[in-house]
């Protein structure tokens, strides 16, 4: 009886070992990139709309390359201003990504990149 009882307790720790694993193995990295203001931010309300324009092409552009999962404004106006998701390959293409957004390169706007990882499957590809 106790060579049974042996015996189910360890086939169910491997089972739960290889439920596990199956989930890390369905995980999925991206990078989340939060955007926050930038000491840059006293241009004329025609120069803010111009870097305003040109950071949603960029936003767009990216969306339509399926490089960007997500993009999205705050609405407290706090020092976060907004998030960025990435579905990349590298942290090096993120920051070239972010470094060639108007909003950033006028300094409107920085920006902090965490590598993030959810189930695939999920609203993400």
């Amino acid at each position: 009886m106790k060579k049974i009882f042996a015996l189910v307790f360890i086939l169910s720790i491997c089972f739960e070992f290889t439920q596990a694993q199956k989930k890390e193995d369905n995980l999925k990295p991206y990078y989340l990139v939060l955007l926050k203001k930038g000491p840059n931010r006293d241009q004329d309300s025609a120069t803010a709309a111009k870097i305003q324009k040109e950071h949603l092409e960029n936003i767009n552009r990216l969306a339509a390359s399926g490089k960007l999962n997500v993009a999205g404004p705050f609405l407290d106006d706090g020092d976060l201003r907004g998030i960025f998701v990435f579905d990349s390959q590298s942290e090096e293409e993120v920051k070239l990504f972010c470094e060639n957004d108007a909003a950033i390169k006028s300094g409107r706007l920085i920006y902090e990149i965490h590598p993030w990882m959810t189930q695939k499957g999920t609203c993400f590809k």
